[in-house]
């Protein structure tokens, strides 16, 4: 049996596109022999530690933020998927290289989903340390090795590798999805796609359909 195809997601965790094709994506996986690699993304790294209102940073008013997540809603209602009115948003970078070492960890791709949760649902702050080590504990992993990784900063050549990546591939917006073909050649779609131009891709990839 051939091996199966591998879709890099460029992605972060405080993007709404973002938290919408991973639904998408784990479609996807349920019918196509495809490896995902979440390849994380710099949406807004000067973004401080506090957070930032999203009207500051649109530089726009309450009204056009409240329409803005009005029309959110309605596209997470159609994915089955929670989705709280957002007013912030927050640093991820940390979260990132938690989510990096949660995959060298057994089940820790679950935090991925966690750390979605907490932002768009919990409405928390996925920036704070002790946040962040809540989502460890609620994803079942260990604590005190998340705390070292976060002290000692262990996972911050590997999300310099995916922030380099990024600008490697020319990735100015998220989600964007990357693969290769079966001639070699690389093949890319870009933002929160539907459903069937994801598909669409598995296919121009030459990735295999799973029986049902």
């Amino acid at each position: 049996m051939s091996e199966p195809i591998t879709l890099e997601v460029f992605s972060d965790y405080v993007c709404p596109w973002c938290y919408l094709g991973d639904n998408r994506v784990k479609q996807l996986r349920a019918n196509y022999d495809v490896r995902i690699k979440l390849v994380h993304f710099p949406l807004h790294p000067e973004t401080p530690a506090e957070g930032r209102t999203l009207a500051d940073m649109f530089g726009v008013g309450d009204d056009e933020i409240a329409a803005k997540n009005a029309r959110m809603q309605g596209l997470m209602q159609a994915e089955g998927l929670s989705f709280k009115d957002r007013s912030h948003t927050y640093n991820s970078r940390l979260a990132q290289e938690i989510g990096k070492w949660a995959e060298t960890q057994p089940g820790g791709e679950a935090i991925h989903d966690k750390f979605f949760e907490a932002y768009f649902v919990e409405q928390r702050n996925i920036g704070d340390v002790a946040v962040i080590l809540d989502i460890v504990a609620k994803a079942g992993l260990d604590v005190d090795a998340a705390r070292g990784v976060l002290e000692q900063r262990t996972f911050k050549d590997a999300v310099d590798e995916d922030w380099a990546k990024s600008q490697q591939y020319g990735v100015t917006g998220v989600p964007t999805f990357v693969g290769a073909g079966p001639d070699g050649q690389l093949h890319g779609l870009v933002g929160a796609q539907p459903y069937e131009g994801l598909e669409q891709l598995m296919q121009v990839m030459g990735a295999q359909k799973l029986e049902s």
